[in-house]
């Protein structure tokens, strides 16, 4: 396969490459078998049957129309407090590949979501689900590339196709965006996973659409907390400015963008 030869080399990040026709989650796989794999194993679908995004939302795309990937990472030299930047480093390596091979103006959504503009809207194409797995993390990134506005998932969903991609050949755009993450993965963990020092805190929060925007963030438990999102931590926490003048670290949660003066969702998406 042209695709392994390009990928998968002696020294490099990524140690093996499968493409499936159909499985149930790529993540869930590769989770189930991290114990037994090296780190840089990458598991491709053409079409996954029960995707699944953050919250444990449902993702769904016709076979074909994406990318549906995971990967295995295992940073073990790096302290584990600072594996919480790891979707957000994927986020900055999958919106600065796509920019350059499809041509895309893309943006990040924090902590997870990749947007794109439709018609002078924003929308989520895509979406990264990290989750913990033996000794590593297996990264999951669902992308939505040609699907087309009767085939999206959710009204409000968007794909490269819709914001104008000058390509949507999805072997050259998997390339880009492993190669990419190959190389902030690689500076990240050279720095120890230091984020300020491999410059992925000035990255992620130069292409993160979140921050300036007043947000309402949905906390675990059932408690929200409404702002104007001000910076990105060394933590990867959300910093809120609220109106109460405190200034609100958040960690976990599903965050809001408001539109000026109302209490209404601005972007919407997938699941993932």
């Amino acid at each position: 396969m042209a695709l392994r030869r390009a990928l998968v080399r002696p020294g490099g990040l990524w140690t093996s490459l499968d493409v499936v026709p159909s499985i149930g989650s790529t993540n869930t796989d590769l989770v189930g078998r991290a114990e037994d794999l090296p780190e840089g194993a990458v598991l491709v679908a053409e079409e996954q049957t029960e995707g699944r995004g953050r919250l444990d939302r449902r993702w769904s795309a016709p076979a074909r129309s994406g990318l549906f990937f995971s990967v295995l990472l295992k940073p073990t030299e790096v302290p584990v407090e600072k594996w919480g930047w790891l979707p957000l480093l994927v986020g900055v390596s999958v919106a600065g590949a796509l920019s350059k091979s499809a041509g895309v103006d893309t943006a990040l959504k924090w902590p997870n979501d990749l947007l794109v503009t439709v018609g002078g809207e924003e929308r989520k194409a895509g979406g990264i689900l990290a989750e913990r797995a033996a000794d590593g993390v297996v990264v999951g990134i669902g992308i939505n590339v040609t699907l087309t506005e009767k085939e999206l998932p959710i009204p409000g969903a968007g794909s490269l196709a819709l914001a104008g991609a000058v390509s949507t050949d999805r072997d050259p755009l998997l390339r880009s965006v492993l190669r990419s993450l190959g190389q902030w993965y690689g500076d990240w963990r050279a720095a120890g996973g230091d984020p300020a020092a491999c410059r992925l805190q000035e990255a992620y929060a130069a292409g993160c659409a979140t921050l300036g925007r007043t947000v309402r963030a949905e906390l675990p438990g059932g408690r929200s907390v409404t702002g104007e999102a001000v910076a990105i931590d060394g933590h990867g926490r959300l910093v809120l400015a609220t109106a109460e003048g405190v200034q609100q670290p958040v960690g976990a949660g599903d965050v809001v963008h408001l539109r000026p003066g109302a209490s209404t969702e601005q972007t919407r998406g997938t699941g993932e």
